[in-house]
């Protein structure tokens, strides 16, 4: 079973070929619990910008997180999912008014505007904006001032980083609805690949590679540790009632529940070296969001050599459990006790997780 040190460090050969870069300091020896930046700090800035980006790495993420979806030209950006309806000013935009439609990705379906149908130099002309602006209204200021990113100007975007502050800063992308985009024509896997291996810093930088899908991640398996030898593979969980979107035409889809059983976990681990569960798969909430007793699905994760890491931790009071909110109101940041509700799941033996304010999981940590 993977260490909390293997976790935080990567493999001897990792940390070698670190070493033989002296501009980077090499990265503490310390079993501290990874502290993922959930799309950047996108509490405190417009997701998947490389202002929020920014704002993580200065609050002392370990990792940054770009989820990854196709333009229509083929070429990787950072966007949480190809709808842009509500990350971008697309809706404002009369030139692109005709382009709305109506798509099902993954038995979901959704209207609005979908990076497949843009260019890239097309989606260069939108403007990102606050996702969540009835949450995070204090966000909305920025809307307009950043454009989408695309993967090879984040991966550029780390490296300066990395650079200039003298600390390695992991990479932890997400293939977003492979199966969705393969129907389309892409392939996400090979330029996936094909972009990791273009770039130097991406060859030898922490790199954890996410999907909630299963086909791909045995796909990309072996293949994105020949390029980056420390690089990991993690298997997002959703819902346990929620199917697999791989498995949905097969005869007989798979539910993520299915592969939260100690032998459903030991298959995973044929082709993942970490799982990623939601945090009330970890310490499940009842109707009114309250906290119940927790599962066993970290300590059974270990006993099959899985790490795990948890999504997502924010601030505002609607997203902690019950017992952590205070009198604020559902929108109001609560840093105290999300700090409370990140140590719970640090106690029961968390290996990492993705929060969308770092500068509180760094408190949470104690460092």
């Amino acid at each position: 079973m993977l260490t909390r040190r293997q976790a935080m460090t990567g493999t001897l050969t990792g940390l070698g070929m670190l070493m033989t870069r002296q501009v980077l300091a090499a990265p503490s020896l310390a079993p501290q619990p990874l502290l993922i930046a959930h799309r950047g700090a996108s509490a405190l800035r417009p997701e998947h910008t490389l202002a929020s980006y920014a704002k993580a790495i200065s609050d002392g993420a370990d990792y940054i997180e770009p989820d990854l979806v196709p333009t229509k030209d083929g070429v990787l950006v950072a966007r949480h999912e190809s709808n842009i309806a509500g990350t971008t000013d697309v809706a404002l935009r009369p030139e692109f008014a005709s382009r709305r439609r109506t798509l099902t990705i993954d038995g979901t379906t959704e209207t609005g505007w979908f990076t497949t149908d843009f260019t890239l130099a097309e989606l260069r002309t939108l403007r990102a904006r606050e996702r969540l602006p009835g949450v995070r209204a204090h966000n909305t200021r920025y809307d307009g001032h950043f454009d989408v990113p695309t993967f090879e100007e984040v991966i550029d975007f780390v490296a300066a980083e990395s650079a200039a502050r003298g600390r390695v800063i992991g990479l932890i992308p997400e293939i977003k609805n492979s199966t969705h985009f393969h129907k389309l024509g892409h392939t996400p896997e090979e330029t996936f690949l094909h972009v990791l291996a273009a770039h130097e810093y991406t060859r030898y930088c922490p790199l954890e590679v996410q999907s909630f899908e299963t086909a791909n991640l045995r796909q990309l398996h072996g293949r994105v540790q020949a390029i980056n030898p420390q690089a990991r593979l993690m298997f997002l969980m959703g819902e346990r009632n929620q199917h697999i979107p791989d498995t949905l035409r097969s005869a007989n889809p798979v539910t993520f529940g299915d592969l939260m059983t100690v032998e459903g976990l030991r298959s995973v681990r044929q082709y993942a070296d970490v799982i990623g569960p939601s945090n009330t798969d970890i310490i499940p909430r009842d109707a009114s969001g309250a906290w119940l007793e927790p599962t066993s699905l970290i300590d059974d994760a270990h006993g099959v050599g899985l790490l795990v890491h948890s999504y997502t931790f924010r601030p505002e009071n609607c997203f902690l459990p019950a017992q952590l909110r205070n009198g604020e109101g559902d929108n109001a940041r609560n840093p105290q006790g999300s700090i409370a509700e990140i140590r719970r799941s640090l106690d029961l033996g968390l290996d990492g997780f993705f929060t969308d304010d770092p500068a509180i999981g760094r408190m949470a940590l104690g460092s």
